[in-house]
C-alpha cells in the first residue's frame, strides 16, 4: 500500500490587504512562498491540512485562501483558530477542494479536524459535542490508523505565555486518545513554533506559522527570528508517521534584503 502524503501550513493570518503585514512580515506572500516551496519539494499531495488562524481576524482575508488553495486536486481540510471568524469561514470555503472540520479517509488512514475555537478567547475548547464524536469515530474506524488535528496545544510547551492559551480542555481530550490505540499523531498550530515528541506511543507535533514565529520557551511573548514554515507528513500503511518541518530560509533572507 501506499503511504498518504499531507502538507499542513497554519497560522496564515491573512488581512483583507495583500500587502499587511504582521509583527514584520507580509503574510499572504509569505504563503506564497511556502506553498510554491512545498510545490518543489513534493511531487504529489495527497491532502492539504491548514489548521486555524486562516486570517487575522479579518474576514476577507478568506478570500486569499480560497486565491492560493482554491485550485487544489487534493483536498483541503480546514479548521478554525482563535483569530477566525468561523460564519465567515464556512461561507467563503464552501464547496470543493475545501472541507472544514469532520472527518476524512485516506486509505488505511483517517484524519479527524476538530474545532477548538472559543469566542473571544485566545485559549481553546474542543468540547463535550466533540469529545463524544471524536470518541465514536475512533471506534468506528478502529482499523484505521488516526490522525487528530486541532488548533490549540493540548499538551504543555514549556512557554508560560502560551500555556495560558493553550487547550483548556485538555485532560478531557487526552483522556479520549490514551483510550483508543489507532490513535497515531495529534497536530496543531497556534504556537508558532515547532515540536515533535512523543507520550505513551503517540506522535506529537506542533508546526510553524507561515508568518512571523514566537520564541521557544519563552515566559513572556517574544517574537523568534526564524523564517516562515510549515510541515510535511509521510502517513506510513503501517502507522508510522514520517514528517519535516520545511523553513523558508532564503525568503527570511530575501525579504531582509
Amino acid at each position: 500500500m501506499q503511504s498518504v502524503r499531507l502538507i499542513q501550513f497554519s497560522d496564515l493570518h491573512l488581512f483583507g490587504e495583500a500587502s499587511s503585514r504582521l509583527r514584520g512580515i507580509a503574510s499572504l506572500p509569505a504563503l506564497q512562498a511556502a506553498v510554491a516551496d512545498a510545490q518543489r519539494r513534493s511531487q504529489r499531495a495527497d491532502g492539504v491540512l491548514l489548521t486555524g488562524d486562516l486570517v487575522q481576524d479579518e474576514p476577507e482575508g478568506y478570500r486569499w485562501v480560497r486565491q492560493v488553495f482554491g485550485a487544489s486536486r487534493a483536498p483541503v481540510l480546514c479548521l478554525s483558530g482563535n483569530h477566525d471568524l468561523p460564519d465567515h469561514m464556512r461561507a467563503a470555503l464552501r464547496g470543493g477542494p475545501f472541507k472544514i472540520g469532520g472527518h476524512t479517509e485516506f486509505g488505511r488512514w483517517l484524519v479527524v479536524m476538530l474545532d477548538s475555537w472559543v469566542a473571544n478567547d485566545a485559549g481553546g475548547r474542543v468540547g463535550t459535542e466533540q469529545l463524544s464524536y471524536l470518541r465514536e469515530v475512533l471506534r468506528s474506524h478502529r482499523n484505521h490508523h488516526v490522525l487528530v488535528c486541532l488548533h490549540h496545544h493540548p499538551i504543555p510547551i514549556r512557554s508560560h505565555w502560551l500555556d495560558q492559551v493553550g487547550l483548556y480542555d485538555a485532560d478531557e481530550f487526552m483522556t479520549v486518545v490514551r483510550e483508543h490505540s489507532n490513535v497515531r499523531g495529534v497536530l496543531w498550530g497556534h504556537v508558532h513554533q515547532s515540536l515533535d515528541c512523543f507520550i505513551h506511543g503517540v506522535r506529537f507535533m506542533a508546526t510553524p506559522a507561515t508568518c512571523a514565529q514566537f520564541v521557544p520557551g519563552s515566559v513572556d511573548f517574544a517574537i523568534d527570528n526564524r523564517p516562515p514554515g510549515y510541515r510535511v507528513l509521510e502517513l506510513m500503511p503501517d502507522g508510522t508517521i514520517a514528517t519535516e518541518v520545511c523553513w523558508l530560509e532564503t525568503y527570511a533572507k530575501t525579504s531582509a534584503a
